[in-house]
C-alpha cells in the first residue's frame, strides 16, 4: 500500500520552504511530485548542478508563438526549489505534475501557477483577525522555527474553505491532471510518494481518489501545442507582487534572509540596512544599529510576536536608521526588502543557439548580466569598447535592449565614445528566443531582421535609420541591401519632406568611417544623390504652403543644414547656394524666411547689413504685424546672442514693436512670446538693458533730469509680458 504524504504550500514562503526540507528528510520519500509543467522533467537533473543558483525559473513556451510563455519561477526559499534539491541530493525520482503546458499554452487563459477563485488567506486571516492576509500567514507559516509540521493544519483548514466549493474549469482540469499522475505514480510500485503543491489543491488530492474515469472524462479532447522549456535566470525583482507576477511576494528579499540567516535574525538584517545607507554616503554607526534592534524587539513583544517581522524592522529602520526620512526608507525598501539578486543558469543548461551565442560572446566581452542598471561608457578606438557596441547595437535591433543607449551621448557629433546603461531583465530570454527566428547568431540576426525590416515600401525615414544601425552594429553585407533599396526608394520619392527627413540619419552616419574603420563610399554617394534632389525640390515645396506646413518644414530644414557639415564641401556648398535663392522667393512663408536668412547669417552668406535690410523691410508699418512676428520667430529661434551684440537688428526689432498699433498687439503677441520666451533668463535681462539704452533712456528710469519716467515706467509691463520675466 503507498503512503502519499502531502504538503500544501505557499509558493514562496521560507517557512514552507524550511518545513518541507525538514519533512522530507524525516520521510525519505521514493519519489517526488511537485506542481509544475511536465514538459520540464527533463530539466530536473541540472538542479544538482551548483552552477544553477536560484533565483531561476523554467521558461516554458510554444514553439510556434513565442509570445505564447510562462515562467515557473524558483527562490532559495521556495518550498518547490528545497523538494528539487531533496530529490536530486538524495537520487530520488522527480516529477512534475500540473497540467501540462502543451495543453495550457492551446487554452485562451493565462498559463502558469494559478490559485483559488478567491484569496483563501484573506478568509482565515479575517477569521484569525487580522486584516492584512500576508501578515497573518507570515506569523503563522513563515516566521516558524520549530519542528512542529504545518501540514496536518494546512491541509485542515483548507478542506473547510473548499466545502461546497465549485471549482472553475481551469482549476478542474489541473487537479484532475494532478491526481492522474498520482495514480500513474502509485501503479508503478511507489510505496512512499510525497507531493508538493499549492495548499489549495490539497483537498482535492486527499483520501480515496475518484476515478480515473471521471478524471479522463475532463481531460478528453484537451487542445495540444508544441512546447520547449528551459532554464533561466530570475531576479528576487520579479518575484515580488509588485512585479505583476500572480503568485508574488511583498518581500522577496526579507524572504530570502528569514530562509538564510540561521541566527539573530534582527541584527544580522539591520546591519545589512546600514551598510546599504552608509553605501549612499550616509551617517549610521553601529549605535545606531543597536538602538534599532533594540527598537524592533520592542515592538515585538507589544505586538504580541514571537519575533521581530518585516513590520517591526521596518518601522525600526524608518525611525533609527534613517530618521524618519521616507526616501531612505524607499532606498531600503528597494535595495533589501525586495532586492535584486539574479539567479544564474550553467552552460549545460540546453538553450536556443542565439541564446548560446549571446551568453558566450558576452562572457568573451566582459559584460556580466546583471539586474541592477549600472553605466558602461565606451571608448571606441578600443578593441573591447568597439566589439561591445556593436554587440549592444545588435541586440537593440533584434529588439533585445539589454542596453539602453544615452541620449545625451546620442545628441553630440563626437564618435568616439558611447554612454550605455545596462540592466538584465528575465523577459529577455523570451525576446532571444522570439528573434531566433531570424539567426543562429547575434550579427546573423541583426543582419537578416534589418532586411526584412526594409522593404521599396518602408519610409525613408525608416530606412536611413537602418542605414544608420547598419553601421553602429557592424553589419556590412545588410548595409550593401539597404543601400541599395535606399538609393531606389529616393529617386522614386517626390515628396521633398520625405527626403529632408531621412537625410540627417544618412549624414550622421557617414560619420562612423574613421572610429568604426568602415568604407562609407557608397553610403557618401547616395547622400549626395538624396541631397541633389532636395535642393532641386526644395523651391516649389515651400511656396504658398500655410503657417503649419511652414513650421514643419522649418523643422526640416534646420535638420537638413546640421546635416550638410558632415557631408563634403561640395555638397554644403549646393545646399547653401539653394537657401540663397529661395530667400527672398515671392510666396515664401515668412517663418521660413526669417530661418533661411538666419542660417545664411550664421554660414556667412548674409552679412549683418543684408539682414538688418530684410527684417527692416518685413518690420515696417506696411507689412502685417502677424507676418513680421512669424519672420522674427523664424530668424531669432533658437538663440538671442544677435538681439545682445547687435544694436542694428536690435533697433530694427524695437522701431518695429513701438509701431504695432494696441489693437493689433495683442495678436501678434502669443507669436512674440514663443520667441523672445524661450530666451534664457540672462539673455532676456541683457536685451532689455540694452533696448532701454538704445534711445539713451535708461538713466530716466534712475530719475535724470529732462525724462518723462512716468512714460518710461508705462512701457515695463509691455516689455516685461514680451520677454517673459516679471515686471
Amino acid at each position: 500500500m503507498s503512503e502519499v504524504a502531502l504538503l500544501g504550500i505557499r509558493h514562496h514562503g521560507p517557512g514552507s520552504a524550511r518545513a518541507v526540507r525538514a519533512r522530507l528528510e524525516r520521510l525519505r520519500p521514493d519519489v517526488v511530485l511537485i506542481e509544475g509543467p511536465p514538459e520540464a522533467d527533463a530539466l530536473v537533473r541540472h538542479a544538482a548542478e551548483d552552477g544553477l543558483r536560484p533565483p531561476v525559473a523554467l521558461l516554458a513556451y510554444a514553439a510556434d508563438d513565442v509570445s505564447r510563455a510562462a515562467f515557473w519561477p524558483f527562490a532559495v526559499f521556495s518550498p518547490e526549489w528545497q523538494a528539487l534539491r531533496h530529490a536530486v541530493t538524495h537520487d530520488v525520482p522527480v516529477r512534475f505534475c500540473d497540467l501540462p503546458a502543451t495543453h495550457q499554452f492551446a487554452a485562451d487563459e493565462p498559463v502558469g501557477q494559478a490559485g483559488a477563485s478567491a484569496d483563501p488567506l484573506a478568509r482565515l486571516a479575517a477569521v484569525a483577525g487580522y486584516d492584512d492576509p500576508e501578515r497573518w500567514w507570515d506569523d503563522v507559516i513563515e516566521h516558524r522555527r520549530g519542528d512542529t509540521s504545518p501540514f496536518e493544519v494546512i491541509a485542515e483548514a483548507m478542506t473547510a474553505l473548499r466545502e461546497g466549493e465549485q471549482p472553475a474549469q481551469r482549476e478542474r482540469q489541473r487537479e484532475a491532471y494532478m491526481r492522474t499522475v498520482l495514480r500513474r505514480t502509485i501503479k508503478e510500485g511507489f510505496e512512499n510518494i510525497a507531493v508538493v503543491c499549492g495548499a489549495w489543491h490539497v483537498p482535492a488530492l486527499a483520501g480515496k481518489l475518484p476515478p480515473a474515469t471521471r478524471d479522463a472524462a475532463v481531460l478528453k479532447g484537451l487542445p495540444k501545442r508544441k512546447v520547449a522549456c528551459t532554464w533561466v535566470p530570475w531576479t528576487h525583482g520579479r518575484l515580488a507582487g509588485s512585479s505583476g507576477y500572480g503568485a508574488g511576494v511583498r518581500s522577496p528579499g526579507w524572504y530570502h534572509h528569514l530562509f538564510t540567516a540561521e541566527s539573530d535574525v534582527t541584527a544580522r538584517w539591520l546591519t545589512a540596512v546600514a551598510g546599504v545607507l552608509r553605501d549612499e554616503d550616509l551617517p549610521v554607526s553601529t549605535a545606531h544599529v543597536i538602538e534599532a534592534v533594540r527598537l524592533a524587539e520592542t515592538l515585538a513583544a507589544l505586538r504580541d510576536r514571537s519575533s521581530a517581522g518585516l513590520a517591526e524592522v521596518s518601522d525600526a529602520t524608518l525611525s533609527v536608521l534613517c530618521s524618519g526620512d521616507e526616501v531612505r526608507a524607499e532606498l531600503v525598501t528597494r535595495r533589501l526588502v525586495v532586492g535584486e539578486l539574479l539567479g544564474e543558469v550553467p552552460e549545460t543548461v540546453p538553450r536556443a543557439p542565439l541564446a548560446a551565442d549571446l551568453i558566450g560572446t558576452a562572457k568573451t566581452l566582459r559584460l556580466r548580466r546583471d539586474a541592477l542598471v549600472r553605466e558602461l561608457d565606451l571608448d571606441l578606438r578600443t578593441d573591447g569598447g568597439l566589439a561591445r557596441s556593436k554587440l549592444l547595437h545588435r541586440l537593440r535591433i533584434l529588439g533585445i535592449h539589454w542596453g539602453t543607449r544615452e541620449p545625451s551621448a546620442t545628441r553630440g557629433k563626437g564618435t568616439f565614445r558611447e554612454t550605455w546603461q545596462l540592466a538584465w531583465d528575465p523577459s529577455l530570454e523570451v525576446d532571444l528566443i522570439a528573434a531566433s527566428v531570424y539567426g543562429t547568431t547575434v550579427p546573423a540576426a541583426a543582419a537578416a531582421a534589418v532586411r526584412q525590416a526594409v522593404t521599396p515600401a518602408s519610409p525613408l525615414a525608416d530606412i536611413t535609420a537602418a542605414v544608420e544601425d547598419c553601421l553602429l552594429a557592424d553589419l556590412a553585407d545588410a548595409l550593401t541591401d539597404v543601400l541599395r533599396v535606399l538609393d531606389e526608394r529616393a529617386a522614386a520619392d517626390a515628396d521633398v519632406a520625405h527626403l529632408m527627413a531621412a537625410l540627417p540619419a544618412l549624414a550622421r552616419a557617414t560619420r562612423y568611417g574613421d572610429v568604426r574603420g568602415t568604407d562609407l563610399a557608397a553610403l557618401r554617394v547616395v547622400a549626395e544623390r538624396m541631397l541633389a534632389r532636395v535642393c532641386a525640390g526644395l523651391p516649389p515645396a515651400v511656396r504658398g504652403i500655410d503657417d503649419e506646413a511652414a513650421e514643419r518644414m522649418s523643422t526640416l530644414v534646420d535638420g537638413v543644414q546640421d546635416a550638410t557639415t558632415l557631408l563634403d564641401t561640395d555638397a554644403r556648398e549646393r545646399w547653401l547656394a539653394t537657401l540663397g535663392e529661395l530667400v527672398d522667393a515671392p510666396r515664401l512663408p515668412a517663418l521660413l524666411g526669417g530661418r533661411l536668412a538666419r542660417l545664411l547669417l550664421d554660414a556667412d552668406r548674409l552679412g549683418t547689413a543684408d539682414v538688418e535690410v530684410r527684417l527692416g523691410r518685413v518690420l515696417t508699418a506696411g507689412v502685417e504685424p502677424a507676418r513680421g512676428a512669424a519672420y522674427v520667430e523664424g530668424f531669432f529661434a533658437g538663440g538671442a546672442l544677435l538681439l545682445v551684440h547687435d544694436d542694428r537688428l536690435l533697433r530694427v526689432v524695437d522701431d518695429w514693436l513701438a509701431t504695432i498699433p494696441a489693437g493689433v498687439f495683442d495678436e501678434v503677441l502669443p507669436l512674440l512670446r514663443r520667441t523672445f520666451g524661450a530666451f534664457a533668463g540672462p539673455e532676456k535681462r541683457a536685451i532689455g538693458e540694452r533696448a532701454a539704452a538704445l534711445t539713451g533712456t535708461a538713466p530716466a528710469v534712475r530719475g535724470e533730469p529732462g525724462i518723462d519716467t512716468g512714460r518710461a515706467r508705462a512701457v515695463l509691463p509691455v516689455l516685461a509680458t514680451l520677454l517673459g520675466v516679471e515686471s
